[in-house]
């Protein structure tokens, strides 16, 4: 294993001979199959033909070879440097590995390098270990590490490569990366493929700024934004004016002020190299666009903004597209990501039903057509915004990467998009990559028999794909992001239901990674089907571990009458988050029950052990024992508290008694940590972790929270991460929904809101470490009376009587008999 330093300019000798191969991951796509028709070769890009930085004398690296020598290739890549981590880099190697078995029959023809941080080793992170070999980088923020392009750059000299993937997020948007590679082919006499757009492209089309101005000069629709009016063409080194690009440009909070006034509220500001969520607000008043400017330029540092109005009652709609370096360019279906919270997609589908077939194809060749003026190689997505109400669509962006949802494209044309992008970035035209010529219906292996793009058209399918994120966040507090253990992920794929994870079973999500871990599709003949498929996928799927997840909110979300009748918009989501229409409640009584269960279960347990090391010591006691025998437990739960007599009647069973009713109950400890807790004839299990602000239980798969004594005199915070800076004074008033503190966690910058009226004292200071639980501010109450009171419980749980217990032996059931006969506590 190699470790990264700060220069490394000597070319360092290849790896050697490859591990084992494990079996190739199946990714489903689509089959295809067709016959060939005429068609003809544009030659517009060229590329300097350098020699490649190894030669292997294997049979798979000769099959390998003559492959792309016979489809017109330009180079041969044979390593691969990923700089990236988490789900990008894991897909990456799994569709790359599975087409190069389908192709020459050996999945490891082409070698893999990635980065891996010290966070990510700790995380047991899976594309490490799927790697053929790996360099630790230094860890922290993706500034250190994988959006560091010098660091980049280094490593793609120092191990050898021939080329190097970026998949989404980090350093994928970023033309520096490029750039630097093209100056250190030219000074080593051998190139370093970029496997992406060319860096002019990246600079112009891949900025939201430049392609809205490309868009607006070429007439597709765009919507009202702040560079209204202005109009761009391309200089001799394919670069926006200087000029131009700078009137688009918000740069004060005044200016943006001054453009919401004008194009009028709502509108969204945005940082034109942001992602995933990041670097992007909704405000409707001026006010809130004030608190908005600062996040927007602090989420991502350097980034232009500007400011666009807010398309209401949109739906978001995206066109696949991919180019070669031959000057052609294809749309490969498209996507339906209208399912938003905070502007990160939930659930992707496609083809996208809501535009008719004719709007859609109007969006897909307006795509193409942009793509193949400006040159465009490699994979992308234009994105729209569509009104369903006027058929009208508007161009949004276009993203000069892979996207995290590019298998539901895979799932719909059969065409693995990694593949296709190490196949364009060989140099073979699209017309001679075997899946893309399936796609329009020809021969895949006859390349004698031309295919014309331009003019084909791809085969019908009649399926529907959709897909699911499995993101390590917690719904029930605004969906914040969570870090932590995963101990255990359980999920079984079927034939038309697929997903990855970017961690296994011993792993966790880090406070630096993505808070997307994971990725579940499914397919089938209708949307209604998919959906079904996907809803019972998620049920069945089982995470366990100190993080939470948004899989039973999924589930909610799927089965909603909206969603079922593809009624919904992109703002949905958000709204019914804010009115809180969609949340999952477990019956109070097991609650309570199951909660009361664990912790007298533990304190046995606890008891038992403490016996057994007297005992080792020599020292003999029985008083642990009894003190279990029979005892009293209080649990509290939404402000009322319950006072239980517990008896243990048996080995793995307990009488639980409330205001004199009894309730029987069997308990098991299974080898996974959870415990089987069976009452009322119905079995629950029950995983349970004592947290700083209490006790937290998977019940029957619904995470619930039974907090602490709440003091609203304290606020603290649920998340892991770190403090960005106090938005109210030290000392200063402030009221109940407002927020007081900006705090930064993967990678996502949040405020935190006071829970009551007050005078706030800071109990912390900027970039302060904070970890679950922490005191963030104290809080002088305005109303005293505001203090929770909790209520004692004096009423009848809806519970059975005891059943008869078999004791496993007359003392116990004895015990049991004089601990009833006495009462506890009494």
């Amino acid at each position: 294993v190699a470790r990264a330093g700060k220069t490394a300019f000597a070319p360092a000798a290849r790896l050697g001979a490859a591990a084992a191969a494990p079996l190739v991951d199946l990714i489903p796509l689509a089959p295809r199959d067709g016959a060939a028709s005429k068609g003809r070769a544009r030659i517009v890009a060229t590329a300097t033909d350098l020699p490649s930085a190894v030669t292997s004398k294997s049979a798979a690296d000769e099959k390998l070879v003559k492959y792309v020598m016979e489809r017109g290739g330009r180079r041969v890549i044979r390593k691969v440097l990923i700089a990236n981590n988490g789900m990008a880099s894991l897909k990456t190697i799994m569709s790359i590995r599975q087409w190069a078995y389908m192709e020459f029959g050996d999945e490891r023809v082409i070698q893999f390098i990635v980065m891996a941080t010290p966070e990510d080793l700790a995380a047991n992170a899976e594309f490490i270990r799927r790697a053929d070999d790996f360099v630790e980088v230094p860890g922290g923020g993706n500034a250190n590490n994988y959006a560091n392009v010098q660091l980049i750059a280094d490593l793609a000299v120092s191990q050898g490569v021939d080329a190097v993937m970026v998949g989404w997020g980090h350093a994928s948007e970023n033309p520096k990366l490029p750039d630097m590679l093209i100056e250190l082919s030219k000074q080593l006499g051998r190139e370093i493929t970029f496997v992406g757009p060319t860096p002019p492209v990246m600079r112009v089309l891949g900025d939201k700024i430049g392609s809205t101005l490309l868009a607006q000069a070429a007439n597709v629709p765009t919507i009202a934004w702040n560079g209204d009016g202005l109009s761009a063409t391309l200089d001799e080194r394919g670069e926006i004016p200087a000029d131009v690009f700078e009137a688009a440009c918000i740069k004060t909070e005044q200016e943006a002020i001054d453009s919401a006034n004008r194009i009028g509220y709502p509108v969204m500001l945005k940082a034109s190299e942001g992602g995933g969520g990041k670097g992007i607000r909704k405000a409707a008043s001026e006010e809130e666009l004030r608190a908005a400017y600062p996040q927007v330029v602090n989420e991502v540092p350097g980034s232009p903004v500007f400011l666009m109005q807010l398309c209401q009652g949109a739906r978001h709609l995206e066109v696949q597209i991919i180019g070669d370096e031959h000057g052609e360019a294809i749309a490969l279906s498209g996507r339906d990501c209208s399912t938003q919270r905070r502007h990160q997609k939930i659930f992707e589908e496609g083809p996208p039903t809501v535009a008719p077939p004719d709007v859609f194809r109007e969006m897909e060749q307006a795509a193409v057509r942009l793509c193949k003026e400006i040159g465009y190689r490699s994979a992308g997505t234009v994105e729209y915004l569509y009104n369903a109400a006027s058929n009208k669509y508007y161009f949004l962006e276009l993203n000069p990467r892979l996207q995290v949802e590019h298998p539901v494209t895979e799932g719909l044309t059969g065409v693995s998009l990694p593949a296709t992008q190490l196949q364009v970035a060989m140099g073979v035209p699209l017309s001679q990559i075997p899946q893309v010529r399936a796609f329009y219906g020809k021969s895949p292996y006859a390349l004698d028999e031309p295919l014309d793009c331009s003019t084909s058209e791809p085969v019908p399918f009649q399926r529907h794909v959709i897909a699911a994120r499995i993101t390590a966040e917690n719904p029930d507090e605004g969906f914040k992001p969570t870090s932590g253990r995963i101990d255990r992920i359980n999920f079984q794929s079927t034939g038309n239901v697929w997903g990855y994870f970017s961690v296994t079973a011993n792993g966790g999500v880090h406070e630096y990674a993505d808070s997307q871990f994971g990725h579940l599709f499914a397919s089938g003949p209708t949307r209604e089907a998919a959906r079904k498929s996907l809803v019972l996928a998620l049920k069945e799927l089982f995470i366990h571990g100190e993080i939470r997840t948004t899989v039973e909110y999924l589930i909610q979300l799927l089965e909603t009458d909206v969603f079922k009748q593809n009624t919904l918009d992109t703002a949905w989501l958000d709204g019914l988050i804010a009115s809180r229409s969609l949340g999952i409640k477990r019956d109070s009584a097991d609650v309570v029950m199951c909660a009361t269960v664990v912790r007298a279960f533990r304190r046995i347990k606890a008891s038992e052990r403490s016996f057994l090391s007297a005992l080792e010591k020599g020292q003999f006691s029985i008083a642990p024992l009894r003190e279990v025998t029979a005892f009293q437990l209080e649990t509290t739960h939404e402000s009322v508290k319950y006072m239980f007599d517990v008896t243990r009647v048996a080995p793995e069973a307990l009488l639980l008694r409330v205001n004199g009713a009894e309730t029987a109950v069997k308990v098991r400890q299974m080898a996974d940590g959870s415990l089987l807790v069976m009452y009322r004839g119905v079995t629950h299990q029950v995983f349970a972790t004592e947290e700083p602000l209490g006790l937290r239980m998977v019940l029957d798969g619904v995470t619930v929270l039974l907090p602490k004594a709440y003091d609203p005199s304290e606020l603290r915070t649920d998340i892991t991460g770190k403090v960005v800076r106090y938005l109210v004074p030290d000392g200063g008033v402030v009221t109940r929904g407002q927020p007081y503190v900006e705090v930064e966690a993967m990678k996502m910058i949040m405020p935190l809101k006071a829970t009551e009226d007050g005078t706030l004292t800071q109990s912390k200071s900027a970039g302060s470490i904070i970890q679950q639980g922490d005191l963030l501010a104290q809080l002088e109450l305005a109303d005293p009376s505001k203090v929770q009171r909790i209520v004692l419980f004096d009423g009848q749980l809806a519970l059975p009587a005891a059943p008869n217990w078999s004791a496993d032996s007359a003392e116990s059931a004895l015990e049991a008999a004089r601990a009833r006969g006495k009462g506890v506590g009494h």
